[in-house]
């Protein structure tokens, strides 16, 4: 089955009456994600295409029985925005606002592991998330994936999750849900919360990995695929190629000494048992490998 999010989750979108969270909310809408509200205080009692849009968080929750928010607002709102929703009871919370202030992103774990342990935020600066024939929240292309599993995917970076669906599609194999966690330094989700949810789904069979330079979290990763992860995990790391002390692309992809090179997490998940691809292209044959 999807993780996190199916057709019965019931979405409130902080966001849905600006340009971006009107066009992803309802393209996520019409996909057949339950979009029940909007949230703009100035333009409570409105609606976006036939969506009621509620001057708080608190009151689509009451209201029109939210209990997940996608976030799409811009990044001096989306810590006040994942505050409200947390308050609000929202049990999941999806935020793909990237240029959040590290400090804010670090201040917002920290909060919600002490206040609301119950709360699983998604992101900051990620796709999304996708359980393919079922519901999508952000903004991962439904057309590149197929339904019906038996893999799932998690990815911190979302083009690479995009072309791994591809991959995987393309080789007739279906997926379950695929999680963009996301690139910044300090995300709500890890790996490891992902590869849990995975191993504890039984409509997932395999798991698909996919990581680049910069930080511990692939390492820390391969060391639970070790002791943890009883289904096959094909894997693969970006960013083989990148210099040194050069920041690429996301906020945590940087190399400082021998930390967080492309090798060494590599290393990391083939000693973990994985099967690490060596281009995205080999993603698919390699599941087909691992699944017998």
């Amino acid at each position: 089955m999807a993780i996190w999010l199916t057709e019965n989750n019931k979405v409130v979108v902080q966001g849905l009456t600006g340009k971006q969270g009107q066009f992803y909310g309802l393209m996520n809408k019409e996909y057949g994600t339950n979009v029940v509200a909007g949230t703009n205080p100035k333009k409570a009692g409105t609606d976006v295409a036939g969506v009621p849009i509620f001057a708080t968080v608190r009151e689509a929750v009451e209201q029109a029985g939210a209990d997940t928010s996608f976030i799409i607002v811009p990044p001096a709102l989306a810590k006040d925005a994942i505050i409200e929703a947390a308050d609000a009871g929202i049990k999941f919370i999806v935020c793909v606002t990237e240029h959040i202030p590290a400090q804010d992103q670090a201040w917002i774990y920290n909060w919600l592991k002490d206040t609301h342990p119950g709360t699983r935020l998604l992101g900051p600066n990620c796709a999304g998330i996708l359980s393919p024939g079922r519901a999508n929240i952000g903004f991962t292309p439904a057309s590149v994936s197929k339904s019906g599993g038996p893999v799932g995917v998690v990815s911190r970076s979302g083009t690479l999750a995009y072309q791994a669906l591809y991959e995987l599609t393309d080789s007739g194999i279906g997926q379950t849900t695929c999680v963009g966690i996301g690139g910044d330094p300090v995300p709500g989700t890890s790996f490891i919360d992902v590869l849990e949810a995975f191993e504890n789904d039984p409509e997932t069979t395999a798991i698909v990995m996919i990581g680049e330079i910069g930080g511990t979290a692939e390492e820390e990763a391969a060391e639970y695929i070790k002791h943890n992860v009883s289904k096959p995990v094909v894997a693969y790391i970006a960013g083989q190629t990148a210099p040194a002390g050069k920041k690429m692309g996301h906020a945590g992809a940087i190399v400082t000494g021998n930390k967080g090179t492309a090798k060494a997490k590599r290393e990391a998940l083939t000693a973990a048992g994985a099967l690490v691809a060596s281009n995205p292209t080999e993603i698919g044959g390699l599941v087909k490998q691992a699944l017998g």
